[in-house]
């Protein structure tokens, strides 16, 4: 799926069990719509972590990612100063998302990425 995207953030969290419903149906429903109306923002996925295997001088490995969290969002956007916009500021705080799903979050991990080779 090409891109035009020369940033890609990506957030990645584990949550409370008993949160798990929740924590997904607000992302879906809430959270990622309110990101999407912000300028600079080009599309955000989803992706949660499932056991890897693959084939490496001729044997296959499979590898558990233990410690990694368990849900990452990746975030398109066209350039660092999105994040730092007022419009980031106010969608990122909307919903049930700061005071019903953040606070049972754990793991989290945030990493801003430049694109500088993009294929497809």
């Amino acid at each position: 799926m090409p891109s035009n995207a020369t940033y890609l953030l990506i957030v990645s969290m584990d949550v409370d069990e008993e949160k798990e419903a929740l924590f997904n149906e607000v992302y879906d429903t809430e959270h990622v719509p309110s990101l999407m109306t912000v300028p600079g923002v080009i599309s955000i996925r989803r992706t949660s972590t499932v056991p890897l295997t693959f084939s490496m001088g001729g044997q296959l490995q499979t590898i558990v990612a233990e410690g990694e969290p368990k849900y990452t969002a990746i975030y398109e956007i066209e350039s660092p100063d999105v994040l730092v916009s007022d419009a980031w500021a106010e969608q990122v705080e909307k919903g049930r998302w700061p005071d019903e799903v953040r606070p049972y979050t754990t793991n989290r991990r945030h990493v801003l990425h430049k694109v500088i080779t993009s294929a497809g």
